[in-house]
């Protein structure tokens, strides 16, 4: 066990950073409570996510926007949620690229309607990197605070493992619910 710990402050940081690219909100939730612990130092790992999750979104932007081609089938196949994603941009413009980072689900679909659309690239970079931060800081904190909960909740798991998968499926469920019913044609 102790080796394990000891790995997760060798390489959990480079770990989470790879996590971070692609959003990062799990990885953040368990850098989080293992800063509680004592094990990962909680303002290196809003760093690491602050950064990554910007370099992240800032590649989605590039990416969309010097390769058009290569994003249509992805948009073929994530249509509704491309169109949920593009009124969120309408409906809030620049406050969109903030909102993205909270929304499961569209907080890799902005940066690739932003990139495709004509928005600026130096514009988005500004705005992204306070986002990047508020993002990492309010669930980095928020885990760190509330890592005496998240302890005992998988104490629990632990202890009991037919609670995952429920705990699992649930999340899932509601996740695809709120997605089919936000994009439903009215």
């Amino acid at each position: 066990m102790e080796d394990l710990f000891h790995s997760l402050s060798t390489y959990g940081y480079i770990a989470l950073f790879l996590y971070s690219l692609g959003g990062g909100f799990f990885g953040l939730v368990a850098a989080g409570a293992l800063s509680y612990l004592g094990k990962m130092d909680i303002w290196l790992s809003i760093a690491v996510v602050t950064a990554s999750n910007y370099l992240g979104d800032m590649g989605l932007f590039y990416l969309a926007r010097y390769n058009k081609e290569m994003s249509k089938p992805y948009i073929k196949k994530y249509r509704r949620k491309f169109a949920l994603a593009q009124l969120l941009v309408k409906k809030y413009g620049d406050g969109a690229v903030f909102i993205q980072k909270f929304i499961y689900g569209v907080k890799t679909l902005v940066p690739i309607i932003m990139g495709l659309s004509k928005y600026s690239f130096v514009r988005f970079g500004i705005l992204n990197l306070p986002a990047s931060f508020l993002f990492a800081l309010f669930f980095g904190m928020l885990s760190y605070k509330g890592g005496e909960q998240i302890v005992h909740f998988f104490s629990i798991i632990k202890s009991n493992p037919w609670i995952l998968p429920l705990i699992l499926l649930s999340l899932i469920g509601a996740l695809w619910w709120y997605t089919e019913r936000a994009t439903k044609k009215p």
